[in-house]
């Protein structure tokens, strides 16, 4: 099973992209509703909001999983009490952890800006903190907030075992070619499953999307702004676009940015993801054969592809050592796709691979354990338990065996690289039931929402742009013609005028606004 190929997480590869990414300027454009706010009442329609206590940030995780030697004084965390149970508001609570880092020019201050930067599972904690420059621009009229969503790291995060639970997890083989295979990956699956329900069991039934949006209007309201201004990534475009359903009249400026597509199936999304994998990888290979014999993979697209090939199915047979590890094909595979989110990356996984040729597979190793969140020490984030547990509540769909086979099958056709039966293999084996309500949004009656579409995006493909786009009646979509998860991230010019006057000056981009790759 690829498991890469289920997640449209940014937060595992941000912090190489982030690198790249400067300050813009604004554009012209259409007059957007969401003007500076005057502050808000702690009620609202989700129930009521205590202030946050903020206090310095004393646990933020470095990339690579290390903690800072001291904490950053220009960041500030809390936490926010929300119910457990929404059906219950007065009931169990659970604490949400916050971080939030003050607007430069308090003077021309317009309010918050919330981000949720995908996953499902990402620490919007530690990527914030990590990701300040990057927002710049937008830090000189907001105060930029970000979570944990429910179920993620600090806020009851969900955890699914020991470092060996999540070794044999995270290290199975991409797809599974005989009935023992098969059997072997079943029996990790359920391992898996269990252990999640062992240790997180009180959370499990509580951590899908429609709860994380009405924490999010907790938030809020608790922010003391009248509506919600919002820049979600990848996963966090679904989780606005439900909030956006529920609490439409609250919404304020809204950019959803590498849309999912919640309507679709979980086949859907798999050979739809195999695809845009599949086409990211072969844009990585002709850039990489670009300049004649300058390739440690290849002469050509051809060869460069058939080495790789020779390469995982050699690793299936016999995994690579690394000190007292192993690179196995899947985690092969997954630092591969890691490496495809963000063409800045695409030197380091041609030195990865060519590292691997040579038998040294500590780079390869070291991109997969960066997407899985795996820290130096062999501990675990909470990202690929949160990951199945967020998107396995958020469906009901629970895929019989035979139907798993098929899905299989036809993503293989697509990609024999990646390939795989996708995210259905764990929700058929979940201890929970799920709900369909996340996958229905329209935003009736909002503000103008951006969605803004990459054309080279590997785990959102383009082709769910429009479609999110189409779904949410207010929705006004912008197109990136360019490389890589997150059209923002990229650093390009035109994305950042674009999004950067419609967040700082209210101006709705034009409709059909086109940006070329810079």
């Amino acid at each position: 099973m690829r498991k890469v190929l289920t997640a449209a997480t940014v937060t595992a590869v941000l912090s190489t992209a982030l690198t790249a990414c400067s300050g813009g300027t604004a554009a012209d454009g259409h007059r957007a509703s969401g003007a500076p706010q005057a502050p808000a009442s702690a009620h609202n329609a989700a129930g009521t909001s205590d202030p946050i206590a903020w206090g310095p940030c004393t646990d933020i995780e470095r990339p690579g999983g290390q903690a800072p030697a001291k904490p950053d004084p220009n960041l500030q965390c809390g936490k926010l009490k929300v119910p457990l149970d929404y059906a219950r508001p007065d009931g169990e609570t659970l604490e949400m952890a916050v971080i939030r880092v003050r607007a430069t020019n308090p003077g021309e201050r317009i309010g918050s800006l919330v981000f949720n930067f995908g996953g499902p599972g990402g620490s919007g904690v530690d990527t914030l903190a990590q990701a300040v420059k990057v927002f710049s621009t937008l830090r000189t009229r907001y105060d930029l907030v970000s979570f944990d969503p429910r179920g993620v790291e600090r806020s009851a995060g969900v955890k699914c075992g020991d470092s060996k639970v999540m070794d044999r997890f995270t290290s199975m083989d991409s797809v599974a070619t005989t009935p023992a295979e098969r059997a072997a990956m079943d029996k990790i699956i359920k391992e898996f499953a269990t252990a999640c329900e062992q240790t997180s069991g009180k959370v499990l039934p509580y951590v899908g999307t429609v709860n994380a949006a009405q924490d999010m209007d907790r938030l809020r309201a608790a922010l003391g702004d009248r509506q919600l201004n919002y820049f979600g990534i990848s996963y966090g475009t679904q989780l606005g676009a439900v909030y956006a359903t529920k609490f439409a009249k609250n919404v304020g400026r809204f950019v959803l940015d590498a849309p999912l597509d919640p309507s679709v199936t979980l086949k859907q999304r798999t050979l739809v993801q195999t695809s845009g994998f599949q086409q990211a990888y072969e844009s990585f290979l002709k850039d990489c054969v670009k300049d004649r014999g300058q390739c440690e993979l290849g002469a050509d697209a051809t060869i460069a592809n058939k080495n790789v090939d020779n390469f995982l199915d050699e690793l299936d047979n016999r995994p690579l050592p690394v000190g007292n590890r192993s690179l196995t094909q899947g985690l092969a595979s997954t630092g591969v796709a890691a490496a495809l989110y963000s063409n800045l990356t695409w030197p380091l996984l041609e030195q990865a691979l060519a590292q691997g040729f040579k038998g040294d597979g500590r780079l390869l190793l070291s991109l997969a354990d960066s997407y899985n969140g795996r820290r130096p020490d062999g501990s675990y984030s909470t990202l690929m338990s949160s990951f199945p547990a967020i998107s396995c509540a958020d469906t009901a769909e629970r895929p019989t065996s035979e139907e798993l086979v098929k899905v299989e099958a036809a993503a293989l056709k697509i990609s024999p690289l990646f390939g795989s039966a996708g995210l259905g293999i764990i929700c058929r084996a979940w201890p929970v039931p799920g709900s369909d309500e996340a996958r229905k949004v329209n935003a009736t009656g909002s503000a103008p929402i951006v969605v803004v579409g990459g054309t080279g995006d590997p785990a959102t493909p383009y082709e769910w742009a429009p479609k999110m786009t189409s779904e949410l009646t207010t929705g006004v979509l912008v197109t990136y013609k360019g490389e890589g998860h997150g059209a923002y991230l990229s650093g390009d010019a035109c994305v950042k005028k674009v999004i950067d006057g419609y967040l700082l000056g209210g101006r709705t981009p034009a409709k059909g606004t086109t940006c070329p790759a810079s």
